[in-house]
């Protein structure tokens, strides 16, 4: 995963993360492929991973009330995205997830780094509170697909 995840980190001064999300580190299967249940379960996580996704959770929940009411400001949206990056960094060093459970794991942070880059304004302003929304939605699947003790999802706007 710190291979795949610093290669990813990495090629972000020369290509759009969301792509490279999917060229990285492939299992064998499209970034669209559908992330899937560890036989019925919950994957498992560590404490790097969960305190990272709490982080990215944090920010997430002070920004996106904001950006739902239009009162979010350029620099609210690029402190997500910074923190976001920052937190998928702590992961690539400190994460050590078994192999299935990290390659379901890389379509969760595919969807964060690509709602990173929106909500920084690499695809325009108007996008911007998209990708509050999308990093929203990926945290929302992290928790539907690995065991994270007292996680609670966040409500998304309508």
């Amino acid at each position: 995963m710190k291979l795949a995840l610093s290669l990813l980190l990495a090629a972000t001064l020369v290509t759009p993360l969301a792509s490279l999300a999917a060229e990285s580190h492939d299992h064998g299967a499209a970034a669209s492929h559908p992330i899937e249940l560890n036989a019925g379960k919950k994957w498992a996580t560590d404490a790097p991973l969960r305190k990272a996704m709490q982080e990215i959770k944090a920010s997430v929940d002070r920004t996106l009330p904001a950006a739902h009411a239009g009162k979010a400001k350029a620099a609210d949206f690029d402190a997500l995205g910074q923190a976001v990056t920052a937190q998928i960094g702590y992961i690539v060093e400190n994460c050590k997830l078994d192999p299935k459970a990290d390659a379901q794991l890389h379509a969760v942070i595919a969807e964060m780094v690509a709602g990173a880059d929106m909500a920084q304004g690499k695809q325009g302003d108007p996008e911007r509170a998209s990708g509050v929304v999308k990093i929203a939605q990926a945290l929302n699947t992290y928790g539907a697909y690995f065991q994270h003790p007292g996680w609670k999802a966040t409500p998304l706007p309508h």
